[in-house]
This record gives C-alpha cells, structure tokens and sequence, in this order.
C-alpha cells in the first residue's frame, strides 16, 4: 500500500454512525472533491462519509461498480493517497468513512486486458490460475478444437453474426482484436488462418443476442459486461478483498456497504468471513447487542450493512453478522405511512379507467393488477427467449446431470424441467431462498418454496423444489442446483418485478420503487409503530433510506405524486385533460407516465425528460426494449414529450398543478425527512437532498453536487423561512442531524393525538427528551377543516421546545394547530 501522509489514527470501538452521508464518486467528483466538501459534511452533522465503490473501475466509470483490478483504489478517482487524504481530513472534522464493496461481479470490459484476472481466463481456459475467481459453466460450450471436452466461455461481444464481422477481426502482436475490443490468443495460436485460430481459443466470440440463452458464465442480473466472482472461495474472497481490509485495518475505513449480497452463493458464510477479517466473531448476528455488529460481549468488526431487499413482510436472517439493511425497508414505510390508502386504490382504478375505458372503481382488492404484472414480469424472465433464459438453461443441465446419476430423480424431460422451474421461479414470493449445503433449510425459505409450488402435485416441481432447499442430501450437482437456485430467483426478481413490471403499471408511480408493493399502497399508523419497535428491537443500527443512486424517483419527487393519491378524481380528470390538450396519442399509458414525471420533477429539462421516458419504455419492454428497439415508438414518444414545453394551453396548466400542489408536497417533504432522521436506525443522505431534490432514475439521479453552494446555504439556514422549502428542509436536516450526533436517541415510544384530526398526526417520543410529530395526509386535513380541536398530551417534566422553529409549549394537552401553526412538523426537546 501507498504509505500514509500522516500516521493512521487508533481504531475507536466499532460503534454504529449516528448518521451517513451518501457521496457518488466519478471523474467528475474524484477523492479530492469529497476531502474539499468534508468541513461542509462535518457542519451539516453527519457522523460517516458513505463512499461509493473505490476500486479501479472501467475508465470513465460513473458509478464504479464496474470494478476491473482489486489490487488499487481507482486512479481515476485519486488513487491510495487521495483516499488515505480524504479519510485524515475526515477524522481531523470528527468524521469517518464507509465504503461500498461490490464483492459479487468483476467487469467484462473494452480493452479486456484491463481486468487482469479475467484475462488470464480467456487465454488459459480451466488451467488457469484465475479459473476459479469466475463462476463460468465450462460444461455448457464445446471446448476449443482440439480439447472439446473441457470447454469455453461464451463471449457475446459481436456485433452481428461471426460470419458477418469476419473481416472486422484481426490479428496484432498476439492479440485478436474487434473494435474497441482486446482479446488474447492462447499460447501457439499466433499465427493459425484466423478460422482456425478462433476454433482453437478458449473462448468463443458470439454475436451478443446470443447471450440469452447460449451464455455461460453467471452475470450480474442480466448484464453481460458483468461477469460473476466466485466469492465464496476463501481464495477469491482473500484476493479480491485485500486492499479494503488493509485499509480498515490501518483505520482509514470504518465500514462496509455490501453491494447485492442475494448474488452470492452463500450470504452467511461471505458475511461471516467479512466479520472475521474485521476483527469481529464471525458466528454472530446483528441483533439488538448495541454494537455495530456482533452479539453482546463479543469483540465487534467493521460496521456492515447489506443492500438486501426485503418484500412484504420478509426479515433479514437473524444469523446474518450485520448491522442490518441500507434501508430500502424503512423507504416502503416512511413514504406508505404518509401515503393515502384509500385515495390510492381509488388512483389505481383511475388509472386502469385512463388506460381502457370503463367506470371508475376503487381497486386494492386480489386479483391485483399489480400482482399479475409482477408475476407476468418473472415469467417473461425465464421463458424460452426470456433475458435470463440462459440462466435457466443451467439449472436444467444440473438436473438431468442429477437425474442421470440417482434413479429417484431420473426422467424428468428437459422441457419438464425448464417449465417447472419457470412456475416456481415465476411463483416465488420474495428475492431467493438462503440454503447452505449439508444445513436444514430455514423455515422462511421452506416456507417460501411452499408458496411457490402452490400446492402443485407435479412430480417435476416437487422434485426441483426440494432440490432447491438441499433436501435430497449431499453431493456435488446437488450442492450446485441448490446454490445456483437461490441466486437465479434473487434475479429474475430483480429483473422481473423491479426493472420490469414496476415498469409496467404506473398507476402511482411512486410505489414503484426497490421493495415496493405498489398493489398495498399505505401504511396505517399502528402498523409504522410496529415496523419501528421491531427495528429498534431486531436491527437497531440498520441504515435507512428516502433516496439511494438506485431510487426510480427521489424522495420529493415521491412526495409530490404522494399528494396525488389525497385527491385521486381530480387528478384522472387533469391527467386525461393534458392528454386532451396535447393531442391525438397512441398510448395512454406512456401519457400518464410522462404527466406524473412532469409532476415529480418539475422544472425539468426537455432532455432529462425523454431520457427517463425512454429509459422507462424500455425497461417496461411492451412496445420497445434495449434489446429490440422500436425507433417509431421511440421517436413518437420523444416527440410528444418535448411537444409538451410548447404547447402553450398545456404547459401553464402543468406549471399551475405544480403550484397547488406545492402546500401538500411540502408537508409530505418535511414529514418523511423528520421521519427518516428520528426513527430507530442509522439515516443514509443521499448527496444533495438536504435540500429538496427531484431527480429520477439512474443516471439523472447520480449528477454532481455543488458542495460550496450549500456551505453558503447552510450558513444562513438557521433562520426560519416560511415558504422557502429549501431552507425549510437544510435547517430540519442539520437541526435533526446535530441532535442524532449529540447523543443516542432514545427508546421508541408510540404517541396518540386526540381529536377529530388524530389520524393526521403521526407522533412518538425518543426516550424522556425528543418527540417527533409530523402531518400526514395534508389535502385530506384541509379538506376536513383542519385539525380543530385535536391536541397531543407533551410528557411531563419540564418546558417542551422546538428545536425547528424555537418555539416553547408547556407539559401537558397542546393544541396540535398551536404546535404546528408555522410548519407541518416540528422536533421537540426537553432540558433537565
């Protein structure tokens, strides 16, 4: 390693952050910008820089996820010492950082000889060194000419058939170059006629179509440019780990985000290692103990939270030794607490009348056409030409390998197999199952499985399904199937639901985000309490989140179409009048879309615009896709996008619902941020939304941020400012951040208004000396005449104030119209 430019501190206990702050790392924002907004950071009072992944990457990589060579911090982003600077200056402001690891994938990148290892792979095949870093089937292609048995990795680059770009390939100082591409020759092939070199290779170039259903290394969901690690191999993991662990162990890193831990092949025994490597017991769990990891009495390691999504009602596994999630739980109930319940079934049936025709009805009840698109989005995964068909493919050659060898498990066709995988990934009601070899199954995962099967009698599915919980014993295929199961459903999840069907139903958008349940719109209060007693009980320290890199929509974005939902009729009828007053269109749906994101991001530039719609269409995969686009469809969805800005009886009237709207998307703002940074857990901010931020789906929502002008803002922001939501937002922020970083919040504790208005007023104390009460369902509150005679009993024992406006009430009955008369929320203490 780059020695230090100053010596590295004493490692404190690993104690939880009181507080993170998200930054995205690029070319644009390298090491040395972060260590130049740190003073900012510190001011705002945040307790943890939450880095995004530091190892070198893909050249011009804005995200780094695209990792390329484990061995060094990105150059591009600083290199070593910038890191080692940003973390010196760090500690001297009383901060310390967290770093994201992507311990899953590797990048297949353009020239390949940029990721080393994989390199290697591609010139030796099985014999190299580096063949057990990737997760490739070499059992799935025939091997080169004169090695047919021990097979090749499939790399679909080309950009037609092999046939067609034959005279684009050459041959250069040992190397078969495409384009941008780089590819090494297998010692001794130099010089064979090109056929005959391309047949003796190691690997097979392939027209990229191909890669659905003839790919045979595992990729990160659907991306071929990712090639899947093997991490669970104490070797891999040591190599590709090193240069992180050095850095905690000098105390230069504190934490660690692990990036899509479903991709691993065994979570718990990755997690494990991690708390190992970090100083912690590696069989403990997270838990209540009030260390950031680690059972009590045991020596904790790094802090560590997991990007693991949790749907409906799933728990993170107990025996996981984390901190807890990054929050997209917590995300589903803030915004569902201050969702309309009501309001959005009614939106739902509005949507569906916007799109066919027919009366208006409420629509929250089973058969769900959110359901039915989720499970139409998995099965279109897995079928015959589906995007992860290849995938599927690789548990049906498992199975007949299975079959082949125990009678009990013979006969089974292939067409069997790849149906009855397809009902039960299609069927599964949560990300994967988490079965470990030679253990017995958990009773969520056992319980999962049941549910996928529905009941199903059919030798085929009971067969896969106990297979896929390790139930029919040991052995290498066995292990293999039960492996390969559990992380084949966390994708056609991923891929099926959230990068497809949330695609596809939009009835309200801003259900639609990672762990959503658009077809269970709202939250009722007691139900919130619930949620944040068990985390406080289970998962004190987990992260949570309003806005993350991977957020379709920010936070108040979302807080505006929540606002919507409160007035559902009104909404339908505007939407279907814009639509009138833009013109004859083709597809209803896209219309409604392209007005709530009009809604959520306003002002929005033209080009921002069509990039979200597109990116939507495509991912929706109805009329065009990445794969197979419609440039018609596109370029009339374009057109009427931009249409828009110029349409001079529409635009006014976008403006004006914006406007009206402003009063109930404060509210909704001010209420979800106070909630994300006083329930239990650890707030994660994402770069920038200490102010409002109104950024859609990835890459609008990873853009550069002006520290300085908010070192500017937040000089002034103390002051209250009515009407001024930006101020408004920065003062609750830090105000809220301070308080957390001052000294632990204490136990949660439900609080009750009485009244005609209760129901809008969401209050709980922390300990003896913090209450928070926030406004919910706004529109609804004014529509009822507001909150009259409703009032919250303040404990007793003292002058309460609010920390947000400066403003003192006493112990006892307040009237809430009192308490709130200048802002929706307010963050309550007490002295002595």
């Amino acid at each position: 390693m780059t020695p230090a430019a100053e010596p590295p501190q004493p490692r404190p206990a690993a104690t939880a952050p009181s507080s993170s702050y998200r930054l995205q790392l690029q070319p644009g924002f390298t090491l040395r910008d972060a260590t130049a907004a740190v003073p900012y950071l510190a001011a705002l009072g945040v307790s943890h820089l939450h880095l995004s992944p530091l190892l070198e990457a893909v050249p011009g990589s804005t995200h780094g996820y695209d990792t390329v060579d484990h061995t060094r911090i990105s150059e591009q982003l600083g290199g070593e010492p910038a890191l080692r600077e940003l973390a010196a200056t760090a500690h001297r402001h009383g901060l310390r950082l967290i770093a994201d690891v992507v311990p899953n994938h590797m990048a297949v990148p353009a020239p390949e000889r940029l990721n080393r290892p994989l390199w290697q792979v591609l010139r030796d095949g099985p014999d190299s060194p580096y063949a057990r870093w990737f997760d490739i089937d070499w059992t799935a292609q025939p091997g080169p000419a004169d090695a047919p048995g021990r097979g090749r990795v499939l790399l679909p680059l080309l950009g037609d058939r092999l046939g067609a770009v034959l005279d684009q390939l050459t041959v250069d100082a040992g190397v078969l170059r495409y384009h941008r591409h780089e590819l090494p020759l297998r010692p001794g092939t130099e010089g064979l006629p090109l056929p005959e070199l391309l047949a003796r290779q190691w690997y097979r170039l392939a027209w990229w179509r191909l890669a659905r259903t003839e790919l045979n290394y595992r990729r990160f969901f659907t991306v071929n440019e990712l090639i899947a690690l093997r991490a669970e191999d104490p070797e891999v993991f040591a190599a590709t780990h090193a240069v992180l662990l050095g850095l905690h162990a000098d105390g230069v890193l504190d934490g660690f985000r692990i990036d899509h831990p479903d991709g691993l092949a065994d979570p718990l025994g990755y997690l494990r290692r991690l708390a190992a490597a970090t100083g912690g017991a590696s069989g403990t769990t997270g838990g209540a103990s009030g260390t950031a990891a680690g059972a009590s009495g045991t020596t904790p390691g790094a802090y560590v939270v997991v990007e693991k999504i949790l749907t409906g009602e799933e728990r993170l596994p107990e025996d996981w030794p984390v901190a807890g999630t990054t929050g997209y739980d917590a995300l589903r109930r803030i915004d569902g607490v201050l969702t309309d319940h009501a309001g959005a079934c009614r939106l739902a049936g509005a949507y569906e009348s916007f799109r066919h025709g027919g009366p208006v009805r409420d629509l929250c009840e089973d058969p769900h056409p959110a359901i039915a698109a989720a499970r139409r989005g998995r099965a279109d995964m897995t079928g015959p030409d589906g995007e992860l068909a290849a995938e599927v493919e690789r548990l049906v050659r498992i199975a007949l390998r299975i079959g082949a060898a125990e009678p009990a498990c013979a006969d089974h066709s292939p067409g069997q197999l790849r149906a009855a995988l397809g009902r039960l990934l299609t069927g599964y009601p949560a990300y994967r199952p988490y079965p470990r070899p030679g253990e017995a199954p958990s009773a969520a995962s056992a319980r999962q499985l049941r549910a996928a099967l529905d009941g199903s009698a059919d030798p085929t599915d009971r067969l896969l399904a106990a297979l896929a919980l390790g139930e029919l014993g040991r052995g290498t295929e066995k292990d293999e199937f039960c492996v390969r199961f559990a992380q084949t459903a966390a994708a056609v999840a991923a891929k099926g639901v959230e990068d497809t069907a949330f695609y596809r139903w939009n009835a309200l958008p801003a259900l639609n985000e990672v762990g959503g349940e658009p077809a269970r719109p709202g939250l009722h209060p007691a139900e919130f309490h619930d949620w944040c007693r068990y985390l406080e009980r289970t998962w004190p320290h987990s992260m949570t989140a309003l806005s993350t890199h991977d957020t379709k929509r920010s936070a108040d974005a979302r807080a505006r179409l929540t606002a919507l939902a409160e007035r559902p009729d009104a909404w339908a009828a505007e939407a279907a009048a814009w639509s009138t007053a833009a013109g004859p269109g083709s597809d209803p749906d896209a219309d409604w879309l392209l007005w709530h994101t009009l809604v959520a991001a306003w002002p929005i530039s033209p080009d921002r615009l069509v990039a979200a719609l597109l990116k939507a269409a495509r991912e929706a995969k109805r009329h065009t896709s990445w794969t197979s686009p419609a440039p018609h469809y596109e370029q009339e969805l374009e057109q009427r996008a931009r249409a828009a800005y110029a349409n001079p009886g529409l635009l006014p009237r976008i403006e004006g619902a914006v406007h009206a709207l402003a009063p109930y998307a404060r509210a909704n703002t001010l209420a979800a941020a106070l909630l994300h940074l006083t329930v239990p857990g650890v707030p994660d901010l994402y770069q920038g939304s200490e102010e409002p931020l109104y950024t859609l789906v990835d890459p609008d929502n990873r853009g550069v941020v002006d520290f300085g002008a908010l070192a500017v803002r937040l000089t002034d922001a103390a002051a209250p400012r009515p009407g001024d939501l930006a101020r408004e937002k920065l003062h609750l922020t830090t105000t809220a951040l301070h308080l957390r970083r001052a000294r632990p919040l204490g136990p949660y504790r439900p609080l009750a208004a009485a009244g005609p208005a209760a129901e809008h007023l969401l209050a709980f104390a922390r300990g003896h000396d913090v209450i928070t009460a926030v406004t919910r369902l706004p529109y609804r509150l004014e529509r009822a005449g507001g909150w009259r005679d409703t009032a919250l009993e303040l404990p007793a024992g003292g002058p309460w104030t609010d920390e947000l406006t400066e403003r003192h009430f006493p112990a006892g009955p307040v009237p809430v119209a009192q308490l709130l008369t200048s802002s929706p929320v307010a963050l309550l203490t007490r002295r002595g």
